[in-house]
């Protein structure tokens, strides 16, 4: 029978876990931090300019301020209004019946260039925590249609800004 032994130096096994751990972290922070850049870089919610981006990804030009913003309780009990604006979010990927009960901020905009707009027309944006949970387009004017983030098939926003206040 042949036994072998051999002398371990802690010190250089600890040095190489050392670089391995530090290789590990560096590889986390330029693979994974990829991510959190974009995140960090991307407009918040929470902000006024990144509401104003965020409407914009859609076309809209909208005033560069809210015409109203205040606090919105979103109703424990469902009425039928409530069903009916709930199934326009369910379209667009949003469910309100998750913030039952909770206040969530309301933010109006004036759009600018609504095709064939009479009268104002509004985005309305629900935001809580930072984060879009529903909201529309509202045509104003006498018989206007209230819909999504995205313009009507079969319309598209125009080019021309005519919003007071606007950018």
């Amino acid at each position: 029978m042949m036994v072998m032994t051999a002398k371990v130096d802690f010190k250089k096994i600890l040095l190489i876990l050392a670089a391995a751990a530090a290789l590990i972290l560096a590889l986390v922070l330029i693979l994974g931090g990829g991510e959190e850049s974009a995140a960090a870089s991307s407009p918040s919610l929470a902000t006024n300019d990144g509401r104003v981006q965020f409407l914009e990804s859609f076309g809209w030009d909208v005033t560069t301020s809210p015409l109203q913003s205040s606090q919105v309780m979103i109703p424990q009990e469902m009425s039928e209004v409530f069903r009916r604006y709930n199934a326009l979010q369910l379209s667009q990927g949003y469910d309100l019946q998750e913030y039952a009960g909770k206040t969530v901020m309301r933010y109006v905009y004036e759009v600018g260039n609504y095709p064939d707009a009479t009268e104002p027309v509004l985005a309305t944006l629900l935001v809580h925590k930072g984060k879009v949970i529903g909201g529309d387009i509202t045509d104003t004017a006498p018989g206007g249609k209230i819909h999504g983030f995205k313009a009507p098939a079969g319309t598209q926003p125009t080019t021309e800004t005519t919003v007071p206040g606007g950018a």
